[in-house]
Parts: C-alpha cells; sequence; structure tokens
C-alpha cells in the first residue's frame, strides 16, 4: 500500500514534525500550563477517554474486521497531531492550549498509548496476529520524542532558529497528509471504490464524533466556549502520520494493506471534516468578537 520509499520519507518527516513541534514551546510555557493545568487536563480526557473507546465502539457498532477494527482502535489511541494546531490558528482558538494539548498528549503517549491498545485489542477479541505489539508503539514514541526535545532546547538556545522550525514542522504536518494523498489514492483507486461504507463511516466518523464528544464534555466540565472548541479540534484530530508509521512499521505484506486502510482514510479526510469545523468555529468566534464589541460600546456610551 506504501512503498518503500514512501515509507522511509514518512519516517524522516515524521522525525522533521517532531523537532518543529518542540521548536513550538518554551520552559516558560510548561511554567504556565502547570499554573493552570485545567484547560491540558480536561484535553487529555478527552484524548485518552474519549478517543479510544470512540475508536472501539465504532468498530464494534460498524461490524469491522479485525485488521480495521485494530486500525481504528490505533487512530483512537494516537496522540494529537500537529496539524490541530494550524486548525486551531485559522478557527480563532487558544492556540496556547492547543500546542501545549499536542505536546502533552505525546509525551503522555509513551506511557497511556501502548496501555489503551492493548486494552481495547483485547477487549475487542482481535486474533494475536492482528495486534499491535506496546512494545513497538512504546519505541516508536520514544524515539520521537526525542527530536522533540532537541526542538525545545533549540528554541531556547535560539529563538529566530526554534520559530523556522517550528514554522517548517507545521507546514510538514499538512504536507504528509497531502503527499499521501497525492501518492497513495491513483495507486489505490479501485481499492477505495470497493470499499464499503461503513469504512468510510469510520475513518470519517472518529474525528467528527470525536470532536462534537470533546466539546460536549469540555462546557460539561465548565471550559468557555472558545477553549472548549480548541480542545474539541484537538480531541478529533489525532496523529494519522504517526499511526500510518507504526502500521508500516509492525504490519508486512496483505496485513498491511489491511490495517492500514483506515488510518490512511483518516488522515486524508480529516483536512477535509477540520476544515469544514474550522471556518464554523471561526464564524463562531467573530460572532462572539463582535458582540462583545457591541456590548464595550452601548456601555461606554451609556456611561458617558
Amino acid at each position: 500500500m506504501l512503498t518503500d520509499t514512501e515509507t522511509k520519507l514518512l519516517g524522516i518527516l515524521m522525525m522533521v514534525i517532531m523537532l518543529g513541534m518542540g521548536a513550538s514551546l518554551t520552559f516558560k510555557d510548561f511554567r504556565i500550563a502547570f499554573k493552570k493545568p485545567q484547560g491540558i487536563l480536561v484535553g487529555l480526557l478527552c484524548q485518552y477517554g474519549i478517543m479510544p473507546f470512540l475508536g472501539y465502539a465504532l468498530a464494534l457498532v460498524l461490524g469491522l474486521p479485525p485488521a480495521l477494527a485494530i486500525g481504528l482502535i490505533l487512530m483512537g489511541c494516537m496522540p494529537g497531531g500537529t496539524t490541530s494546531n494550524i486548525f486551531t490558528y485559522f478557527s480563532k482558538g487558544v492556540l496556547a492550549l492547543s500546542i501545549m494539548m499536542t505536546i502533552c498528549s505525546t509525551l503522555v503517549a509513551v506511557a497511556m498509548v501502548p496501555i489503551l491498545l492493548e486494552f481495547y485489542s483485547n477487549l475487542s477479541g482481535a486474533p494475536t496476529e492482528y495486534k499491535v505489539p506496546a512494545g513497538n508503539v512504546a519505541q516508536v514514541l520514544v524515539v520521537l520524542i526525542v527530536p522533540t526535545l532537541i526542538g525545545l532546547f533549540l528554541r531556547k538556545w535560539n529563538p529566530n532558529v526554534g520559530a523556522t522550525i517550528e514554522l517548517v514542522g507545521g507546514a510538514l504536518g499538512i504536507f504528509v497528509i497531502l503527499f499521501l494523498l497525492v501518492t497513495w489514492v491513483p495507486r489505490n483507486h479501485q481499492l477505495l471504490a470497493t470499499t464499503p461504507w461503513p469504512v468510510y463511516a469510520a475513518a470519517i466518523g472518529i474525528g467528527l464524533v470525536g470532536m462534537a464528544l470533546g466539546y460536549a464534555l469540555s462546557l460539561l466540565l465548565k471550559q468557555d466556549p472558545r477553549r472548549s472548541r480548541t480542545i474539541a479540534l484537538e480531541t478529533g484530530i489525532q496523529n494519522g502520520p504517526l499511526g500510518v508509521l507504526i502500521v508500516v512499521l509492525t504490519f508486512k505484506d496483505d496485513l498491511q494493506q489491511q490495517v492500514l486502510l483506515i488510518p490512511v482514510l483518516y488522515s486524508l479526510f480529516i483536512v477535509l471534516t477540520s476544515t469544514a469545523v474550522t471556518l464554523w468555529f471561526r464564524g463562531i468566534t467573530t460572532r462572539e468578537d463582535l458582540a462583545r464589541d457591541r456590548a464595550k460600546v452601548i456601555t461606554g456610551a451609556a456611561a458617558a
């Protein structure tokens, strides 16, 4: 499904993306986050509470076979992707919260992803040959943490260099998905044409339903609407390229193609669905800002 060249390039691009994510942060960001951690904690609850269960539940409800179910559960267990930061920016969300959620979910992923993946894989009754070994996932995540830390120290050493790397890393997050779209779709058009609707429902639904549930839970836990919209995007936008990379490093031949289908489809469709949600959120935020400005003008006029 992916050529050897594409697999190697994907690995390199993931390293650069993680380097850029690390370069987006400073040690001051961590200090501020730990002083007011409510938003990040709510985000982590959405990321590792809602999404893995949603992946399992959708696989069960849609009656997916083991290979597709594992691919969907894997995507549900992934940490947030860097592309969520870009969509948050354009939606007029709380960018600082989005970035901190992405980095924190990635750091926590080293422990949480293997545990959750093992739990929901067993719960789904997947045969042993379809399971992703927890050790494989942990090793990939630990390797990817290294460039993240390097990016963090580069930002501290030289802010200009750090800002450049951050920009490149964020752009590559979009590029990886577009790269998959341009190279993978033409070669697999026949597969896409014969793929049954439950597979598309799973690949598209996990992102959209994840955003909706993340938004609802955030409001329930007393996050303001703007932060709730930010958490919603961060919840639904998983690290698709990371999921693809784990699959291609774990499975071979026909089994790899089966498990890889939903992570690839998710990575393709999440750009489209996130764009639509981002435009909707941006409109809501713009109307809120205008209403706030009008209220200030009325209050000022009354006081005068």
